[in-house]
């Protein structure tokens, strides 16, 4: 009598943005991605509703995964969570997220007291680097850092294979990092941080600063109806792809601001690998060759000459991809 075949087993990956709530399935040994979907965040509106819409999310995917691969509840091993940090990770808690409006909140007991799933949590940006690193444009690497720039800028640092998460959880955070002594507020209380320039909301605030600055003609009032208020990273990016001279300087400014914060990456940790993600990888060359050269002009030549700096090869998934990986590092010992 032929043995049963042994079933597939699945993990989700939910990545919790200030934006979007990203969540899909992959099978244990992530060579199947299936009913990947977002949502809207809409954080302003509590976290009881973003932890109801997160809830719901989820769920959607079980049962969307479920019908794809034929399989049952009881075929889902668990739940990996990216979530914005600073993170408690032993208790499972967000200890503040300002693009979320959180504090001190239990996120992990949470979602697997909703699900009745075991949980895992870790940093949005550690899961998108981890993504990168096990299936995308930083395999191979063996040191690694992450910088993921969208609602704001968070960074992963991957050290001989493994995720470095420092003495109290707060390692990667290259968006907190002052670029300027006496600059910019940043939600964090700070000033000056990299996060408060190059982000995509501090990308259009910047873009915005210099219509109302300057007199020069520029596409992106049109692209907008006139509502500056309505100006997007995006439409920066698409503009400045379209040859708008006002829009292409706010893309090489902050490839400037990205090339000082890498400089200082790459001068204290050597790592082989920089991977970028997020929608400011959209403006494509205009912004790495800028950034290339400011890291070329701030940084040893032997750490320029050891790495690599890439745009990421998966947008919008990176970041379910790398918390089913910690899911597995944490849950099964390894990825």
């Amino acid at each position: 009598m032929a043995a049963a075949t042994e079933r597939s087993r699945y993990i989700l990956g939910v990545d919790l943005g200030g934006t979007k709530i990203m969540c899909g399935a992959l099978s244990e040994d992530g060579t199947r991605h299936l009913a990947m979907r977002s949502i809207p965040t809409q954080s302003e509106q509590g976290e009881s509703v973003t932890m109801d819409r997160m809830v719901d999310l989820i769920e959607d995917v079980i049962g969307e995964t479920c019908r794809q691969a034929g399989a049952t509840r009881d075929d889902i091993l668990g739940i990996g969570i990216g979530a914005p940090g600073p993170l408690d990770r032993e208790r499972g808690i967000v200890v503040v997220a300002p693009n979320l409006g959180w504090r001190d909140y239990p996120l992990r007991d949470l979602i697997h007291k909703r699900t009745g799933l075991t949980a895992t949590l870790d940093n949005d940006a550690n899961c998108a680097t981890v993504g990168e690193w096990w299936q995308g444009a930083a395999r191979g690497g063996r040191h690694v850092v992450g910088v993921t720039i969208g609602t704001g800028i968070g960074g992963g640092v991957i050290i001989d294979g493994a995720l470095f998460h420092g003495a109290s959880d707060v390692a990667g955070e290259i968006g907190h990092t002052t670029i300027e002594l006496n600059g910019r507020y940043c939600k964090c209380g700070n000033y000056g941080c990299l996060e408060a320039y190059a982000s995509g909301p501090a990308i259009a605030i910047r873009a915005r600063e210099a219509l109302v600055r300057e007199e020069s003609a520029s596409l992106m009032p049109s692209m907008v109806g006139g509502r500056l208020e309505d100006i997007t990273a995006e439409t920066v990016y698409d503009a400045a792809a379209q040859g708008d001279a006002v829009a292409h300087e706010i893309v090489r400014d902050t490839a400037r601001y990205l090339g000082a914060g890498i400089a200082n990456i790459l001068n204290f940790l050597n790592v082989d690998t920089i991977v970028i993600a997020g929608g400011v990888t959209a403006a494509g060359e205009a912004l790495f060759a800028p950034l290339r050269a400011e890291v070329r002009r701030r940084a040893f030549k032997p750490a320029v000459a050891a790495a690599r700096i890439v745009a990421a090869e998966l947008p919008g998934t990176a970041g379910v991809v790398g918390a089913v990986a910690t899911f597995k590092t944490q849950v099964l010992g390894a990825v």
